[in-house]
């Protein structure tokens, strides 16, 4: 596949500083530009309360104002992005909210709050007595990942942190089967969890390769192979689950990379970045919005799946 032209580039950069968030632009800015780390948090924190956590439609499939774990789980993916340290105030105001809002009872956070449904949101945001369980881990494995990552070993970050995660990885290794989403967020916690692997066997009993193995298996079920239902609608691609050429699945699944990397550039659209292959059931105005920001927000990663696979000049 030929690499992504300099006249693309541009057209994408030109449309996310038209019509999308000033996030999406910086982020943008900082992965393939000139733009600073300190310039992404700014705009970071637009989204964050003063409780620590985030909201005001970080996510923008769902619009609450108020703090909630999975509008902080998408703040937190941010901060990863950028290698945010464990002193910037921004990550420290995130801990004592994963902290405060964490349900030991259960073990992880709530995934949807009864508050989602006060204000714009698609329809899987919509709450229903019963409906966390469907959920499970997502994003409770990655939420508790943070607290070990960005704090001090013995701290009650931590502490609550590899409480949550001993659960998860009970949970995890038996699973037969696995949603996209949830895969994902057990493939961000192995990442994180890396460099903690003996206290991660000392904790949940299991070795960083078992875990490893059983995350990278359930990928592999999990990832839709025929290339000609691609475009059928919302489907889990092999880049969905393989973000550069030293994942274990790269090699398993052999061509289907390269086909999806040219997927991804035969629908980008003349102005350089994709649409969303979802809607809203209720609220046309407001989904419209979300449309563009999710246009932004795609463009950033489809942008870094380029540049690990080195289509980019």
């Amino acid at each position: 596949m030929e690499k992504i032209k300099q006249k693309k580039f541009n057209l994408t950069k030109e449309f996310l500083s038209q019509n999308c968030r000033e996030l999406e632009i910086a982020r943008f800015e900082y992965l393939f530009g000139n733009g600073s780390k300190e310039n992404v948090i700014e705009k970071l924190k637009r989204y964050q309360n003063t409780d620590g956590g985030f909201g005001h439609g970080i996510e923008p499939d769902f619009w609450l104002p108020n703090s909630s774990p999975m509008a902080t789980w998408a703040g937190g993916q941010i901060l990863l992005e950028i290698e945010a340290s464990k002193e910037e105030p921004i990550v420290q105001k995130m801990l004592f909210y994963l902290v405060n809002s964490y349900n030991e009872d259960k073990g992880k956070w709530a995934s949807v709050l009864p508050e989602f449904n006060e204000y714009p949101h698609a329809p899987w945001w919509h709450f229903e007595e019963g409906l966390e369980e469907r959920w499970s881990y997502n994003p409770s494995v990655e939420l508790a990942a943070f607290l070990v990552h960005w704090s001090d070993a013995e701290t009650k970050f931590a502490q609550i942190g590899w409480d949550s995660l001993k659960k998860a990885v009970t949970y995890l290794m038996n699973q037969e089967e696995m949603d996209k989403h949830e895969i994902n967020n057990f493939q961000v916690f192995i990442k994180i969890i890396k460099p903690y692997k003996s206290t991660l066997k000392e904790k949940t009993g299991y070795s960083y390769e078992v875990v490893f193995e059983k995350i990278v298996e359930l990928a592999y079920q999990c990832m839709n192979k025929d290339i000609s239902s691609w475009d059928s609608g919302y489907v889990p691609l092999p880049l969905d689950f393989i973000d550069n050429p030293e994942s274990p699945l790269y090699e398993r699944v052999g061509s289907l990379v390269a086909e999806n990397l040219n997927f991804y550039k035969e629908q980008m659209s003349e102005y350089g970045v994709w649409d969303i292959s979802w809607v809203w059931d209720r609220y046309p105005i407001e989904f419209e919005k979300a449309r563009i920001y999710w246009k932004g927000i795609l463009a950033v990663e489809r942008y870094k799946t380029f540049k690990a696979f080195g289509y980019l000049n």
